[in-house]
């Protein structure tokens, strides 16, 4: 498998690049994001997911291992080949993508065109357990982020101006919501406990 390519970008496609490695251009297939980032005659590293088919060898390109590695995620869902994967990383950042199947969010995946309401629900039914913990702000799964995040929203309250007491108070009427649930995004926590606390200063 070809993990990675690197090399000058010599030519640039709404839907992909040709990069040169060692005197052979790799046509690339990329989504507007990740095409959008480079530019012909700078050197560009892409992380590369090699689909092979009867008729064909396609290669994948995205701007990091972590959209890759999602990429390749997304393909073990019933009915998700690489066509689709690769529409669902055009409209969603990998993080919010994780985000929607860890917490059963159909309505974000319903956004990528050709994933209707079953299919959504299919991926959550099948990758919700296989995503694991969600990088970066703290969201993860419960059992791995539920230690973590009551600090921070409370952090973020005191920091916003609210008494300690009042951050207390709503980090623990926002847990009392949560009871047991899927732990969202600490941006999304933040909201909820600011909802709760209102007003009051």
């Amino acid at each position: 498998m070809i993990a990675s390519v690197r090399g000058k970008v010599v030519a640039v496609s709404p839907d992909g690049a040709v990069i040169e490695v060692g005197g052979v251009g790799l046509l690339v297939q990329c989504s507007p994001h990740t095409v959008a980032d480079l530019r012909v005659g700078q050197e560009a590293r892409l992380a590369t997911s090699l689909v092979v088919r009867e008729d064909s060898l396609t290669l994948y390109g995205f701007a990091d291992d972590d959209a890759r590695q999602l990429f390749e995620l997304l393909q073990t869902a019933s009915g998700v080949g690489p066509r689709l994967a690769q529409a669902v990383l055009a409209v969603h950042a990998p993080d919010v993508v994780r985000r929607a199947i860890s917490a059963g969010d159909t309505s974000t995946l319903t956004r990528v065109p050709g994933i209707g309401k079953k299919g959504a629900e299919r991926l959550v039914l099948e990758l919700r357990d296989k995503i694991g913990a969600l990088p970066g702000d703290g969201a993860a799964l419960v059992g791995v982020g539920a230690a973590v995040w009551p600090e921070q929203v409370r952090q973020a309250l005191v920091g916003l101006g609210w008494s300690s007491g009042q951050a207390d108070q709503a980090v623990a009427a926002v847990a009392e919501q949560l009871d047991g649930q899927t732990v969202p995004a600490v941006p999304v926590l933040l909201k909820q406990a600011i909802k709760m606390l209102g007003t009051i200063r």
